[in-house]
């Protein structure tokens, strides 16, 4: 039977990640980065395009698993006939070399173990060439180097394309793996002590999270999220990835399948909320930093994703040698979405650098002037019709919730100049934009007869994001406007107690066959929306619906089958945990994050 989504366990180095399934096989993991090509990609196809698995010989599913508390640290366990085991997975904080270690420790009885690991760089195509060097088994092919170690060491040998250790625990043994990758034309990195490793990262993970001001309901789910969205953060530049794998369907035997290994503009206002709400001011200031430095330069030139770094070219292809995960199909690397005009995006960008501002966060040189320059594009740009925060490969439409942000947009400015003397600025002009948006949006945008805002001008559709409506202030909460808005799109986007993004069974607007689960961070924003409107108990009873989507180990991926009950969608993604952490500070908290 093939894994489900909800089968893995993430665990990182805040440059990269790994999935862990409940066999004990790493299935997906990119080197040295997120974005970077795949040496392990069982995950979107079979065990030949690369997997590592260590678990007792003849198990099939552990028994049990759990992070350490506050920690992206996961341990493992089997209970089988010769007794018991586990199995310990992290990547530790890296200095040079990325290191995924592994440490087998026998529980009780006397348990045989087997390793397998089959390396298979750029995204399962390549067999690299193996050889025994310094107590290692060494992985060579093109680019790519990998070292595997064990301590001690233990029966080690090649058969099959792959890398195969076999060994007996008993209560209170230990062996340690270590593989650590680096560049095949450099000399290999300082060995790591994977016993250190693992009580260095226990520590810091948990003196991490313990800065979590959050303490509410589900405190443990918060945390979990907030963990998440660490270990989906690359480090060196402070971006945040949307999802850390590419082309998990959504919908099975799909084509809706896509790369999320990048920084969305859509999650900053929310990202950063939630991370300021909770305590975590150094991450939310980093998040910062990084988007203000990507989307320097023309504003005509702003793009809705970028690299890990900023990076603006992010080309999409098809990797036809994966058969997709559960047969869903093409895989697909890169964004071709990164080329679609978004207008929502320039709202997103001044909302979260008015809020940032707000927070107190330190002023960055030229900030506002690019703020300006925003604005001035806005005010002859903003009458375009745009893909939408959906990147639709059907057409641009003038999406109502686009207009509403460049609302958002005209709105910050002028607040901004409201509020902080020493910044300039066209006032009476912004302002003037802000009505015209307004006005427009409100009489082109609405449905009188239905007392709901539509998708897109003239349309008949909703849209999910509508229900941002009162939250950006665009309209006050108790605006029958709003409520009608809400309530429509409950009824008709509604399903199984969620909410879907949008209709896809009629005019698909997306341009795409087929059909998709549930969003995630849609049905979230459904419950900050019932709260908004006095509908406490509801948006309660949805939020409970929505922890209880998460699974064994509190992931949530970006969508949801409610009726097969299994997720769907890229994993895990932040867009879902950041949906988490705000709901639960708007329901629950001593503020309302953002």
């Amino acid at each position: 039977m093939h894994p489900r989504i909800e089968d893995y366990a993430l665990i990182g180095d805040e440059q990269t990640a790994a999935l862990v399934g409940l066999d004990g096989s790493v299935d997906w993991l990119c080197l040295p980065r997120f974005d970077s090509a795949a040496c392990f990609a069982k995950l979107l196809g079979d065990e030949d395009n690369g997997h590592w698995r260590i678990a007792p010989k003849g198990a099939d599913r552990c028994t049990r698993r759990a992070y350490r508390p506050g920690t992206l640290v996961l341990d493992t366990e089997w209970e089988t006939a010769e007794g018991s085991v586990r199995v310990t997975d992290l990547m530790p904080q890296r200095h040079r070399a990325p290191d995924l270690v592994r440490v087998v420790e026998g529980l009780g009885g006397r348990v045989t173990v087997r390793s397998t690991l089959r390396l298979r760089f750029d995204y399962g195509s390549v067999v690299p060439w193996m050889r025994r060097a310094d107590g290692h088994r060494v992985a060579v092919a093109g680019p790519d180097s990998a070292w595997l170690r064990s301590e001690p060491e233990v029966h080690t040998w090649g058969e099959a394309f792959g890398t195969h250790s076999e060994f007996t625990v008993e209560e209170g043994e230990k062996v340690a793996f270590v593989l650590t990758w680096h560049p095949s034309h450099e000399p290999r990195p300082p060995l790591v002590d994977p016993y250190e490793s693992l009580e260095h990262s226990v520590t810091d993970w948990q003196a991490w999270s313990a800065r979590c001001r959050y303490e509410g309901p589900h405190r443990d789910a918060v945390v979990r999220s907030l963990i998440t969205l660490k270990a989906l953060t690359y480090g060196p530049t402070g971006g945040i990835v949307a999802a850390a794998t590419t082309s998990l369907p959504e919908e099975l035997g799909g084509v809706r399948n896509w790369d999320y290994r990048y920084c969305w503009l859509r999650d900053s206002t929310l990202t950063l909320g939630a991370l300021l709400s909770c305590g975590y001011q150094e991450e939310a200031e980093a998040w910062r930093n990084w988007l203000v430095r990507a989307v320097a330069g023309d504003p005509a030139d702003l793009q809705i994703m970028y690299g890990l770094a900023g990076e603006r070219r992010l080309p999409e292809l098809e990797l036809p040698w994966l058969s997709g995960f559960a047969g869903s199909r093409p895989v697909r690397i890169g964004n071709e979405a990164v080329k679609q005009l978004q207008l929502d995006v320039y709202g997103e960008v001044m909302d979260t650098l008015s809020l940032a501002r707000r927070a107190g966060l330190p002023a960055k040189p030229h900030m506002w002037s690019m703020q300006s320059v925003l604005l001035e594009f806005l005010r002859s740009s903003w009458r375009q019709p745009d893909e939408g925060l959906w990147e639709v490969r059907g057409g641009r439409r003038h999406f109502v919730h686009s207009k509403v942000m460049v609302w958002v947009a005209a709105d910050r400015a002028v607040r901004a100049l409201e509020s902080y003397s020493a910044l300039s600025g066209d006032l009476d002009g912004w302002r003037a934009l802000r009505d015209e948006v307004h006005r427009e949006v409100c009489e082109k945008g609405y449905d009188a007869d239905r007392n709901t805002f539509t998708q897109y001008y003239g349309s008949r559709e909703l849209d999910a994001a509508l229900l941002l409506i009162p939250r950006v202030g665009f309209l006050p909460p108790d605006d029958p406007r709003v409520v009608g808005t809400i309530d429509a799109v409950r009824d008709e986007l509604g399903h199984s107690g969620f909410v879907r993004r949008y209709s896809v069974e009629e005019s698909p607007v997306d341009g795409l066959p087929g059909g998709e689960g549930v969003f995630l961070a849609c049905s979230f924003w459904l419950a900050d929306a019932l709260h908004m409107t006095g509908r406490t108990k509801e948006a309660r009873e949805l939020f409970e619906r929505l922890v209880g989507v998460a699974n064994d180990v509190g992931l949530l991926s970006e969508e949801y089958d409610p009726v097969a009950g299994m997720q769907l969608g890229n994993f895990p993604q932040a867009f879902s945990h950041i949906g988490l952490v705000n709901t639960a500070l708007a329901l629950f908290g001593d503020e309302r994050a953002g």
